[in-house]
């Protein structure tokens, strides 16, 4: 089997595979690449060929590839703070403590960290790091190596994911999207920028978006502004980045609507919807005022503030 369950990247998984028949591991992995480029996939399958008893590695037949696949291994841990965007240096400094205790089943630790880590946390890592134990494996999932700190990165070993080639990606996406119309399928490979995690995202359950998501997007189509107000007055008590971000997200789809407006057809059915509801001119002032609002929102300005104004703008 080895790592052919990740798609695309050839040349990286020839290297881990050969490593792994060697058996050779790094004490740190830096594992970059967009959202649904496979990161974590890509850390599974890293993970099961580390601790793997078969021959081609990893075989994911024996019991240690089965229980890393099924996130049930007690040597394989992963690591994430729902209640923050980043990890915290209290539960780095945990995991610094816990890499002592040697491993329960295997011949290695491992420690998944799918969440970017403070920087105050990766200098607390980095102690460990410098004189790490023989069965100490550490992989840090992250979205831009850039930002991780050089004294980390220099001790890494950096995986960098690359996008799909277009027919590998509408293999997959046929494969499992039967149901959906060439246009559509079109609309989530050109705007996932070649990885299948995004792609997906776009296909799943219609959208893959947030209810707040799909109802601006109806509200502002239809014009309904109380259901326009029902989406806005809730996000006033969210945190200024999740609203950022999800007013990311409406700027993107109603950026769609305009790209639809011009000809391009390769747009989410949300974005059709809008553009076939709005006038261009409309289009664009929304675009404008989302923008603004996004910058309002990382500026400081009070949530509720932010969300007010767009409301009654909108409306």
């Amino acid at each position: 089997m080895g790592f052919d369950s990740l798609l695309g990247n050839p040349r990286l998984k020839e290297n881990l595979a050969a490593g792994a028949g060697r058996g050779k591991t790094s004490h740190c992995y830096l594992i970059s690449g967009p959202a649904g480029s496979g990161k974590k996939t890509l850390a599974r399958l890293l993970a099961a060929a580390i601790l793997c008893e078969g021959e081609n590695k990893p075989c994911l037949s024996c019991s240690h590839c089965r229980k890393v696949m099924a996130d049930t291994h007690p040597d394989f841990i992963t690591v994430t703070d729902p209640k923050h965007t980043k990890i915290l240096v209290e539960q780095v400094r945990r995991i610094r403590e816990d890499v002592f205790i040697r491993p329960n089943e295997g011949s290695k630790k491992i420690y998944l960290f799918a969440q970017d880590i403070r920087d105050e946390g990766l200098n607390a890592l980095l102690k460990v790091l410098e004189e790490p134990p023989s069965y100490g494996v550490f992989m840090l999932l992250t979205e831009h190596p850039e930002q991780i700190l050089t004294t980390v990165r220099s001790r890494s070993t950096e995986l960098r994911l690359q996008a799909l080639p277009e027919d590998t990606l509408r293999q997959a996406l046929s494969r499992d999207f039967p149901d959906a119309d060439p246009q559509t399928l079109n609309a989530a490979i050109f705007r996932s920028g070649g990885y299948l995690g995004q792609a997906k995202a776009y296909l799943s359950g219609g959208t893959g978006l947030s209810p707040e998501t799909v109802a601006f997007c109806k509200s502002f189509a239809s014009g309904d502004s109380l259901e326009l107000l029902q989406v806005t007055v809730p996000m006033e008590k969210w945190k200024r980045d999740k609203v950022s971000t999800e007013l990311g997200v409406w700027l993107e789809l109603v950026q769609q609507a305009l790209l639809y407006r011009s000809g391009v057809t390769a747009v989410l059915p949300l974005a059709r919807e809008m553009a076939l509801a709005r006038r261009p001119e409309e289009l664009l002032d929304a675009a404008k005022l989302l923008r603004k609002s996004i910058h309002y929102a990382l500026s400081n300005v009070n949530c509720a503030t932010v969300m007010w104004h767009l409301y009654w703008a909108l409306k």
